[in-house]
């Protein structure tokens, strides 16, 4: 995506068009996990179809739609429904709407994704706060031309993920009497799930949980200056000696026990940042 630049910014005039709206913080949300969407004033509700450059999601449980409203207080734009890298898309494709979202007026970024469990501590349905991560995906979206109008060619990636944000959802998880996890997220290609030497191979690397999402975008929204939050629902939690066979049937219907909580865990942190903002 050579015009990638042109393309962000034909996206948000397209959308300025639509709606006159100028969004304080971004929700990504995944696989089982739309709830937060009906906690929303909504404002208007645009499919990706509609706006210009934009891809659209192919994946059961992701809708397609970026919505626009208020919630814990504050003016939100939300992906309901994500892009995948094992779709068929670029990262730079998968990643557009983090910078159109950016480019809207968004300051905060807030991802959730379903993800399966490498702690043996874990449990299904499980919330984990991401405080750090492992691309794995074995490409990089920031790779191609330098454009230095998207942002520093080489940003720095010591804390992806905002230390302030961790906290306030730490303490709102803990005054919810939410019980929460903490760890570092994998991200893999997919869509095939992990053999037994991969799944141990990643614990050994020091991850808690694998998916196939959030890192493209939390690199990215590191580039544009986001503060970033990832929150991963816990669906499956497999020990690579006692392997069990996972469905997405099994994968969606964890994801939507432990939404609640993790919609919960979202909503308070946001009207906690807004506050102390």
């Amino acid at each position: 995506m050579d015009n990638l630049y042109e393309h962000v910014h034909d996206a948000a005039e397209d959308l300025r068009r639509k709606i006159a709206f100028k969004p304080e913080a971004a929700l990504i949300l995944g696989t089982g996990l739309g709830g937060p969407v009906n906690r929303i004033e909504v404002t208007a509700r645009i499919p990706y179809g509609d706006i210009v450059h934009m891809p659209c999601s192919t994946v059961q449980e992701h809708q397609g739609d970026l919505v626009f409203g208020a919630f814990a207080g504050r003016d939100v734009v939300v992906m309901q429904g994500r892009l995948h890298f094992y779709e068929g898309y670029s990262l730079q494709q998968i990643t557009l709407p983090v910078r159109i979202m950016r480019e809207l007026g968004a300051e905060i970024l807030i991802v959730n994704s379903a993800a399966g469990g490498l702690n043996p501590l874990f449990q299904a349905a499980d919330v984990m706060i991401v405080t750090d991560h492992l691309n794995l995906l074995g490409a990089n979206p920031l790779r191609g031309i330098c454009d230095e109008r998207l942002g520093d060619r080489f940003p720095d990636m010591t804390r992806p993920y905002d230390p302030l944000l961790i906290e306030t959802a730490g303490q709102a998880a803990l005054d919810l009497k939410i019980p929460v996890r903490h760890g570092v997220y994998a991200a893999v290609a997919g869509p095939s799930l992990e053999t037994r030497a991969e799944t141990r191979m990643l614990r050994l690397l020091g991850a808690d949980a694998v998916g196939m999402s959030t890192v493209p975008e939390v690199i990215v929204a590191t580039q544009v200056g986001f503060r970033t939050l990832a929150l991963a629902a816990v669906t499956n939690v497999n020990l690579p000696d006692c392997m069990e066979a996972v469905s997405v049937e099994r994968v969606v219907a964890n994801a939507k026990i432990a939404e609640p909580k993790l919609a919960a865990i979202l909503e308070e942190t946001l009207r906690r940042d807004k506050i102390r903002g």
